[in-house]
């Protein structure tokens, strides 16, 4: 297809990296749109059973991917001619991934690199926008995140949902807007990556605290108490680092935050909950499919915290339950019991 009836048809050519609940979510809206759309699962057996059923089994059940969708574990097929790259892999595999892309030499200097994976690297508290800078130098400028409140359960069966196209460059922001843009997925641009990233990291922190407090049996007091000052620290992070305050008002704020502390969906939720009803982290990661990204986020977290002197107490509470065996109760009571202070500064 010539680049001039390519740009009058408005079809683009597209590669979902990962064949998890939300990349299959991303891969059916975007083949529902009429683009030409390739979803690359690492997997070769997954692969063929996606091809095979056309539906993903495992992660989003009941759910018809189209015909029209090309699945592959052949990462080279999957990058050939791609404008657009999105990556939907766990947050720790997004480095890995991006190595491999760059390793096959297939990517174009001209393709959008999409981050629509939610983290921090634990080892080097980078946001993800940073690991595809690193991993894709030619990229750069070309990056962006699409980001927010966004349960692929909900977006899969068409209800109405709305996200962040995030990054530096309006241009490429406002080609991912429309990119996306349907009857029911409403995309807003925002170029405070640094904010959207920061937020929809620590809220997977802050949602294991509520499901937590699920588990412990305690009520809509406590969770409305933890969800804003859950949103103060984000908050206060994320002005460290060099981010907008009005961008916690927004959907990647407060709007992803409220979803994921709240949902039925959350798997960072309920996870915390397990643990608040006294379970034991390996045996509740044993029995859960979707990867619980809060675990690995709330290290990086705690770190970037005291990299920054920046205080996160309900994030290092959170830290202490998973990682020293500390008591729920007594990670909530010491937040109680913090030195008294104002609320706003």
């Amino acid at each position: 297809m010539s680049e001039r009836i390519k740009r009058k048809s408005g079809r683009e050519s597209i590669t979902v990296l990962g064949a998890g609940s939300w990349g299959t979510s991303i891969a059916i809206l975007l083949s529902d749109k009429g683009h030409r759309v390739t979803l690359w699962e690492k997997f070769q057996d997954q692969a063929e059973a996606l091809k095979r059923d056309h539906e993903n089994i495992r992660f989003l059940p009941g759910i018809s991917i189209p015909w029209s969708v090309m699945i592959t574990s052949d990462l080279n097929r999957a990058l050939q001619e791609s404008s657009y790259i999105v990556f939907v892999t766990p947050s720790h595999t997004v480095r890995e991934v991006a190595g491999d892309v760059a390793a096959t030499g297939t990517l174009s200097s001209r393709a959008v690199v999409i981050n629509a994976s939610k983290g921090l690297e634990e080892k080097t508290l980078c946001r993800m926008s940073e690991v595809l800078s690193e991993e894709l130098p030619q990229s750069r400028g070309l990056i962006t995140g699409l980001l927010g409140p966004s349960h692929a359960e909900e977006v899969s069966r068409k209800m109405p949902t709305s996200v962040v196209a995030a990054g530096d460059n309006q241009k490429v922001l406002r080609k991912v807007q429309k990119l996306f843009m349907s009857d029911h997925f409403r995309v807003y641009t925002n170029t405070d990556l640094v904010g959207v990233e920061i937020g929809v990291s620590l809220k997977n922190t802050i949602a294991i605290a509520a499901g937590i407090c699920d588990g412990l049996g305690y009520g809509d007091n406590t969770k409305a108490a933890l969800i804003t000052r859950g949103l103060a620290e984000i908050k206060r992070l994320a002005l460290k680092l060099g981010a907008r305050k009005e961008t916690f008002s927004g959907l990647s704020g407060v709007g992803d935050l409220i979803v994921t502390c709240m949902s039925r969906h959350s798997r960072n939720r309920y996870f915390g909950e397990q643990i608040g009803k006294g379970k034991k982290v390996r045996d509740i990661l044993d029995d859960m499919v979707m990867i619980v990204e809060g675990i690995k986020t709330t290290r990086a977290a705690v770190e970037l915290g005291k990299k920054n002197r920046v205080e996160l107490p309900i994030a290092e509470q959170v830290y202490s339950v998973l990682f020293h065996r500390k008591h729920p109760e007594n990670a909530i009571r010491d937040l109680m019991l913090r030195k008294a202070k104002k609320e706003m500064y």
